[in-house]
């Protein structure tokens, strides 16, 4: 099968992609592993990736697109692939049209993982890091013995700066003006496919696996 799964930040997209791919027996291509294989290879797009990250730019489309079509044609991609984390725009989305025309395939279907805003500020505001040593903890699904206080060392506990609820709001607003164009895209193809991710993870593979007909 050749699929797109998209999910907003702690919608668990991350944990059913993996498990989707192991079950399918197709790669599993994130655009972040697609990242640092280039740049730690140092290929020609990896170095002009390189450039961008370094400067804390966004990469732009073509160097993307470029990695995207490399790996589609590698060997083990005739079984299948699970794309994630691209495309996210909506030029990306014709470009892998483009890509899979050469290569004389197409999209079989799109997952949209669906969770409640306030369900995703719940999960991604729960985080919490030793100060002394690292440790992480979650207030819903991994808790300390005592509030605020690392099981591990003794030491404090405290929320990034990253996760405090006016941030992940922002995150979700930006995914949700980014992807709404891309979900309508895909939409009007016939390949979106929505999960309801508030459930168990054992609930979302299964539906998951249901709507994509095996």
């Amino acid at each position: 099968m050749r699929l797109v799964i998209m999910g907003p930040p702690g919608a668990g997209k991350g944990t059913q992609a993996q498990r989707l791919a192991s079950e399918l027996g197709i790669a599993h291509i994130a655009t972040g592993d697609l990242f640092r294989a280039a740049v730690s290879q140092g290929t020609p797009l990896g170095q002009e990736a390189k450039k961008y990250l370094d400067a804390g730019q966004l990469v732009p489309d073509e160097v993307t697109v470029g990695m995207v079509r490399e790996r589609l044609r590698e060997p083990d991609c005739r079984a299948g692939f699970l794309l994630d984390g691209f495309p996210r725009t909506v030029p990306q989305a014709e470009a892998l049209e483009k890509i899979l025309e050469e290569l004389g395939t197409s999209l079989d279907a799109v997952l949209d993982i669906q969770v409640p805003e306030e369900k995703l500020v719940a999960r991604l505001t729960g985080r919490r890091v030793c100060r002394q040593c690292g440790a992480n903890y979650h207030l819903l699904f991994s808790p300390p013995k005592t509030v605020g206080v690392c099981d591990r060392c003794g030491g404090e506990l405290y929320q990034r700066s990253d996760d405090t609820e006016e941030t992940v709001r922002q995150r979700l607003e930006v995914y949700r003006q980014q992807t709404a164009p891309l979900l309508d895209y895909y939409g009007k193809r016939g390949l979106l496919r929505k999960v309801d991710g508030d459930q168990e993870v054992e609930k979302v593979f299964e539906t998951i696996m249901r709507v994509i007909g095996r």
